[in-house]
C-alpha cells in the first residue's frame, strides 16, 4: 500500500485534485477508528477524520516522503483527537464518574444465549474498562491504543507522537500497567 499512496500524493501534487480521494478511501476507516478509540466520541471521531484530511491536503506539500503516508496521516490524527479531548471542558464530557449507570452501556457477550450475570458482568467490566482508559494520560492512552489496539510498531508509535522509540516504550508500558492495577479488582469475578 505503501509505493502506492507514495504514487497518489505525487498525482495530487502534479494536480490531480481527484486522486486525493484515493488517500481518504484508504486511510479514513483507520483514522475514525483511532480518533474513536482516543476520543471515545464517535461524532467527534467523524469530526476529527474530517480535520486530518483537511489538515493533510493543506500540508501536502511539507509530506517527506521517506516515511508511509499512512504514519504521516496517523499523526495528524492523533494530534487532532488530543487537541479534541485537552480542550478545556471536553474532559467532564468523556469521564465517567463511579455512579454512571451501568445499564446505559452497551455490552457484547460471547454466548449466544448469556445468562443475566453473564451480561452484568460484562457490563461491569466494560464500564471499568472505560473508566480505566479515560484515566490513561493522553500519551499513554494513545500510545496503548495504537499499540494493542492497532497493532502498530514502537517505531511508528514513536514517530507519530514524534517522541524516541524508548519514551514510546515506555509509554506503553506506563499504560498497561495503570489499566491492570485499575482492572486487577475485576479479575476475581471473571
Amino acid at each position: 500500500m505503501q509505493g502506492s499512496d507514495q504514487t497518489t500524493v505525487r498525482a495530487v501534487l502534479a494536480g490531480d485534485k481527484n486522486a486525493y480521494g484515493a488517500l481518504v478511501r484508504a486511510h479514513s476507516a483507520t483514522v475514525f477508528r483511532v480518533a474513536f478509540r482516543i476520543t471515545g466520541n464517535e461524532a467527534d471521531a467523524e469530526e476529527i477524520v474530517q480535520e486530518t484530511f483537511l489538515r493533510a491536503y493543506q500540508r501536502l506539500e511539507k509530506f517527506e516522503q521517506r516515511s508511509a503516508f499512512g504514519t504521516w496521516i496517523y499523526r495528524i490524527a492523533v494530534n487532532c483527537a488530543l487537541s479534541r479531548v485537552s480542550r478545556p471542558g471536553i474532559e467532564a464530557e468523556y469521564r465517567h464518574d463511579d455512579e454512571s449507570d451501568p445499564e446505559a452501556k452497551t455490552v457484547q457477550v460471547a454466548a449466544q444465549d448469556p445468562n443475566p450475570e453473564r451480561v452484568l458482568l460484562g457490563r461491569e467490566f466494560s464500564a471499568a474498562q472505560e473508566l480505566a482508559m479515560q484515566r490513561l494520560t493522553a500519551t499513554e492512552k494513545c500510545a496503548f491504543v495504537l499499540r494493542h489496539l492497532e497493532e502498530r510498531s514502537m517505531t511508528e508509535i514513536a514517530e507519530v507522537l514524534n517522541v524516541a522509540p524508548n519514551a514510546a516504550k515506555q509509554a506503553v508500558f506506563r499504560a498497561v500497567q495503570k489499566l491492570r492495577r485499575e482492572l486487577a479488582p475485576l479479575r476475581g469475578n471473571a
